[in-house]
């Protein structure tokens, strides 16, 4: 668990966990994973968090693939007094998901909204760009737009199940921005669910 004492009006929360690097094949799976739990309004945790509970003012969730590792990331933006509910609710989310995997209908909503947002990243030229140069710097070869589109809709359940029961049972890492003097009861938080 990391703090950051600051006098804010609101706390900030980050849980993050392990994910895929570039070179893994699941990278796809990772990113519709990802959109499914935190990618949007129709999001579980966008659901669980705001909608239902009314607790967070942003919460949203985002993969990272780097060249050796990579990261499943949980951010959520809430009244300071409501953290450790918070916290608590992403835990029993991704516990969910780990233990269950995800329905078909959201599943295709993630992919939608993963296309969604390739499309119109397509229509800024920086984006697009960045795209094709982090393609051939990375990979050596340029993956058509196509060709990506047709990997995120080749994600199926079956594949969310296995990558969410493989990554979401790793141990996060916790940071905490908000006004909070000692991190044992974050600690405590962490802990508790991660003996769930």
């Amino acid at each position: 668990v990391g703090l950051m004492n600051r006098k804010t009006e609101q706390a900030h929360i980050f849980l993050g966990m392990p994910g895929v690097d570039r070179n893994d094949p699941r990278g796809f799976a990772m990113g519709v994973l990802s959109a499914a739990l935190g990618g949007g309004m129709s999001s579980r945790l966008f659901q669980e968090i705001r909608e239902k509970r009314g607790l967070a003012y942003s919460v949203y969730s985002y993969a990272q693939q780097f060249a050796g590792s990579g990261f499943l990331g949980f951010f959520a933006g809430c009244n300071p007094s409501k953290a450790t509910e918070v916290i608590n609710i992403i835990q029993e989310v991704l516990a969910d998901v780990a233990s269950n995997g995800m329905s078909h209908e959201e599943i295709e909503r993630a992919k939608g909204a993963v296309r969604g947002s390739l499309v119109l990243s397509q229509e800024d030229s920086a984006s697009r760009m960045s795209r094709i140069g982090k393609s051939e710097i990375v990979y050596g070869e340029i993956m058509g737009f196509d060709e990506i589109l047709k990997a995120v809709a080749r994600v199926t359940p079956e594949d969310i199940r296995v990558i969410a029961n493989e990554f979401l049972t790793k141990t996060p890492t916790l940071g905490v921005v908000g006004p909070y003097k000692s991190q044992s009861h974050f600690e405590k938080v962490l802990a508790k669910g991660s003996t769930r």
